[in-house]
């Protein structure tokens, strides 16, 4: 994947030349101490390994760069004229409300924008029939709005047509639309960059890429994850606490990642709890001596009770196809939770063996609390950023953590593939030291 990125793929548009002071300038002057602007110039290498690095060098290629993130001494917009929007999309993730009081707060105070819309419920919020109230977003509004779970501002999934959507902005006269949301949002997101490209508006475009699976591609890790992540341990203590309490007790937990599977992953590491782990990434055998369920049994008569994660995609080759798409054009999956919940069941009862299993699915629990401290951080940084990249005329881009810096990333680069766990990293090395399970069940 990095190996195919060619690097003219990660230049970022700019709306055009960069003309006005920024009024960032009090904060920086040149001979006080305080934090420099960023150039263009600024970069941060794709990959950064010795072994890929010695090859592009040996091969005499041109080092893929993402650029940096951060404030411009010149910008594009005059904040007195500048008139923003905000909208979130998908599905519920903690962190949303964060992201919006960030820019808010960054483009009020640190700029000077005196005109914010928010957008109500999604891409919905820009066609008119919907009926949705335009908000006006001020500090006072959403002073507050980080203190709760979901969306402030509501959210819708699936596409809206673009035209329309473009006219809508236009008519409000918005020169920065964020797009808080998912790679489907994200491809709204350029489809409404490039619509008003070819029209010939100055609208820039700035996505802040929300995944609470953490599967979006080019980014240490997206907002939500930590939180999630920390909120499905509690599910994992839960499973543990009814398994142990009871006699071939079985505790199974579903929880999210369609077709990645981040959060599993870290809830098994950092409950300690846990003794098998099923990912959408790992194949597995239901039937015979060193299959899933036998396997499992076998630990529910030699330790008592056992403890079990699956992701929500894990497992599809054993259920089939639903035929059935989301609002978002997603495949609808089979439900692995039930699944494995009957097929462990019947197999118990076919051997004779005890058990009382106990199944849990948190999804929506863990989607709807507000994030903890550390994303909270996460998505304040975020938020400057987007503020930081629009303020700019740069647009077509997400914000996003890479190597521990923030930098600028073409949403067509964002959205080209998908994050996944792979079985050859030390992610899933630390799952399988973590639960003692086999490397596969066959």
């Amino acid at each position: 994947m990095v190996e195919d990125l060619d690097p003219s793929s990660l230049t970022v548009r700019c709306l055009g030349d960069r003309k006005i002071s920024s009024p960032l300038e009090r904060l920086m002057a040149e001979g006080t101490p305080g934090h420099a602007f960023y150039t263009d110039d600024h970069r941060v290498l794709v990959q950064h390994e010795l072994p890929d690095v010695s090859r592009m060098i040996a091969e005499g290629r041109e080092f893929p760069c993402f650029e940096v993130a951060g404030p411009r001494k010149k910008i594009f917009f005059d904040p007195a004229q500048t008139n923003c929007a905000i909208v979130t999309c998908g599905g519920l993730c903690p962190g949303f409300n964060d992201v919006i009081r960030a820019i808010v707060m960054q483009a009020y105070y640190r700029y000077g924008v005196r005109r914010i819309y928010g957008i109500p419920y999604g891409f919905e919020g820009l066609i008119p029939e919907y009926g949705h109230a335009i908000e006006n977003l001020t500090p006072e509004a959403v002073a507050n709005i980080h203190e709760f779970g979901g969306t402030w501002l509501g959210t819708s999934r699936g596409p809206q047509d673009v035209l329309r959507m473009v006219d809508r902005l236009q008519e409000l006269d918005v020169n920065i639309l964020f797009v808080i949301g998912g790679d489907g949002s994200q491809r709204g997101a350029l489809a409404i960059d490039k619509e008003a490209r070819r029209r010939g508006a100055k609208l820039a475009v700035v996505g802040v890429p929300k995944t609470i699976d953490n599967d979006m591609i080019y980014m240490d890790k997206s907002f939500g994850y930590e939180t999630a992540a920390a909120e499905a341990v509690q599910a994992v203590h839960a499973a543990h606490t009814e398994a142990r309490s009871a006699r071939g007790g079985i505790g199974l937990v579903k929880l999210m990642g369609r077709h990645s599977g981040f959060i599993a992953c870290a809830a098994t590491i950092a409950s300690g709890e846990v003794n098998a782990v099923l990912i959408p990434e790992v194949p597995f055998a239901l039937e015979g001596p060193h299959g899933f369920l036998e396997v499992i049994r076998q630990r529910v008569v030699s330790r008592g009770h056992a403890v079990i994660i699956t992701a929500e995609g894990a497992g599809q080759e054993h259920l089939g196809s639903t035929g059935q798409t989301d609002a978002s054009g997603n495949i609808r999956l089979g439900d692995i939770g039930h699944f494995l919940k009957d097929q462990l069941i019947e197999h118990f009862r076919q051997c004779g063996t005890a058990l009382t299993l106990k199944y849990i699915d948190p999804s929506y629990m863990i989607r709807s609390v507000p994030a903890m401290p550390q994303d909270r951080i996460y998505c304040m940084r975020l938020g400057q950023a987007a503020v930081h990249a629009g303020m700019a005329g740069k647009t077509g881009l997400i914000v996003a953590r890479w190597h521990s810096v923030y930098v600028h990333v073409p949403i067509a680069v964002a959205t080209s593939a998908r994050r996944t766990v792979d079985p050859g990293q030390d992610i899933w090395l630390s799952v399988l030291e973590s639960t003692g399970q086999p490397p596969r069940y066959y």
